[in-house]
């Protein structure tokens, strides 16, 4: 199925993006994909967050502070240690970090600097980015490689079967959602690190932001997302389907399934 087919029907007040990388040294050419429908930048905070633990750790000199924070950052997605990190470090410092690593310019978020979470991208961005951390892991950057071992422990309940749709076991995943108050869309989005064998990675990335308009619905969501209950069955309902189908579409648009099984570690 493609782009096309997966977008067709979606409600005018939808905004998915998808992108994906394939490329490295001895493989097949270098090859990218993207797809946009609604907004051209999207908040995924979840995504970020291995992101900014990669860059993090040089700015804290005490390891073992800054492993108490990023794992839970990473691999259950820890609000409160994202947050941590962000301020010991700063928002300016840790996007111009990853600016210098990636090529990826990203803005801290207008108004109250400590609301990581309000940092807008685009999914060929977020793609870029993880594209560098992971042939960085594999070149021999240590913080990078543990962050990739770290993404491979998300547990399944968080990664909207996407290792099983990309039949990638041993994939590095990160998803997240949220739907804020004042939204009328829930947002639902994911990535995911496929390393093909020495220097080759591929990467995809899905984000969506699909309509959740009926008001006692989203009161209820909101009552339950104030109780700290999980939200993932939620999400899941309202766009699990259609971010795993952009995943893979992503992945057939770059050739992945036709370079043979699946080499991750």
């Amino acid at each position: 199925m493609g782009y096309n087919e997966l977008l067709k029907d979606l409600d005018p007040a939808a905004s998915v993006q998808a992108a994906g990388i394939r490329r490295g040294y001895g493989g097949p050419p270098a090859r990218t994909v993207s797809v946009t429908s609604g907004l051209a930048r999207l908040r995924c905070a979840s995504l970020l967050k291995p992101l900014y633990a990669w860059v993090s750790a040089a700015r804290i000199p005490d390891a073992d502070q800054w492993r108490r924070h990023a794992e839970p950052a990473v691999v259950v997605s820890s609000n409160a240690d994202t947050l941590n990190l962000w301020l010991a470090v700063g928002p300016r410092v840790i996007l111009d970090d990853l600016r210098q690593r990636t090529g990826v310019a990203w803005s801290p978020p207008n108004g109250d600097p400590s609301r990581f979470g309000s940092v807008e991208v685009a999914a060929d961005e977020v793609a870029t980015a993880y594209a560098v951390l992971a042939q960085a892991a594999v070149a021999g950057d240590r913080v990078a490689e543990t962050i990739l071992g770290w993404m491979r422990q998300v547990s399944a309940s968080q990664a909207f079967g996407v290792r099983e749709a990309v039949r990638s076991p041993g994939a590095g995943v990160k998803s997240g959602w949220y739907g804020a108050p004042d939204e009328t869309c829930l947002r639902t989005h994911t990535v995911a690190v496929l390393p093909r064998g020495g220097t080759r990675v591929a990467v995809a990335v899905g984000m969506t932001a699909l309509p959740y308009t009926d008001l006692r619905e989203r009161e209820a969501y909101q009552e339950r997302v104030g109780k700290g209950l999980p939200m993932e069955g939620e999400h899941e309902k309202v766009a699990g389907t259609l971010l795993r189908e952009l995943m893979v579409t992503t992945l057939e648009e770059l050739g992945h399934f036709r370079d043979g099984p699946d080499r991750a570690r």
